[in-house]
C-alpha cells in the first residue's frame, strides 16, 4: 500500500518541483542565458547516503528544454547516459532541505561537460527563489512581509532542531560508525 502511494506521490511532487524550478529559472534572464546552449543535455542528480528507512526517491533525471527550461526525464523516458552528473550528499534529508530553503548550496560533486558544469554550478551558487516577491505579486507587500517574516522565523526554528538533533542521532549510531 505504502508504494503505491509512493508510486502516485512521487511524480506528482517531481512536476511541481519542475514547475518551482522553472518559475525560478524563467524569472532570472541570466539563467535562461546561460542554459540555452545546452538545450538537449542531460542532468542526473544523484542523492548519495540516502538513508533507507526513508522512501527511495524517483530518478533525478533532467533534460535542458530549447527555452532554456528543465524537464525531469520519468519512466521509460530517462537516457541511458547524462552529460553531467551532480552528486550531493544526502545522508540528512532534512538539514538538505534546510539548507536549500535557507538559500545555501550544499557542497556538490560535479562530473561532465565541463562547460554544461560550469554553468549549473554558477546557477547552484547564484540563482534563488524570491518568494517575497511572489507572495506581494498575490496578497500585497504587508501580508507578503508577514509571510515571510513568519516563514523566516519557522525555517530557524526547524534549522536550529535539525542542528540540535544532529549530534543526537550521530551518537544514537555509536561510536565509530561515521566520520
Amino acid at each position: 500500500m505504502f508504494q503505491a502511494l509512493q508510486a502516485l506521490l512521487a511524480p506528482a511532487l517531481m512536476e511541481r518541483l519542475v514547475l518551482v524550478v522553472n518559475h525560478v529559472l524563467s524569472s532570472e534572464p541570466a539563467a535562461t542565458e546561460r542554459l540555452t546552449p545546452h538545450a538537449g543535455r542531460v542532468l542526473r542528480l544523484e542523492l548519495e547516503g540516502w538513508p533507507r528507512l526513508l522512501p527511495a526517491p524517483p530518478r533525478l533525471v533532467f533534460r535542458i528544454t530549447p527555452a532554456a527550461l528543465v524537464e525531469w526525464c520519468a519512466g521509460d523516458d530517462v537516457p541511458a547516459d547524462a552529460d553531467l552528473v551532480v552528486r550531493v550528499d544526502a545522508s540528512n534529508p532534512a538539514a538538505l532541505a534546510l539548507k536549500a530553503l535557507a538559500g545555501e548550496t550544499p557542497a556538490l560533486a560535479i562530473d561532465g561537460d565541463a562547460q554544461f558544469a560550469a554553468d549549473i554550478d554558477w546557477l547552484s551558487k547564484n540563482l534563488r527563489w524570491d518568494i517575497a516577491a511572489d507572495l506581494e505579486r498575490l496578497f500585497g507587500p504587508v501580508v507578503a512581509h508577514e509571510v515571510a517574516r513568519l516563514g523566516s522565523l519557522l525555517a530557524r526554528g526547524l534549522r536550529a532542531a535539525v542542528q540540535a538533533a544532529s549530534p543526537a542521532a550521530r551518537a544514537a549510531d555509536g561510536p565509530g560508525t561515521r566520520p
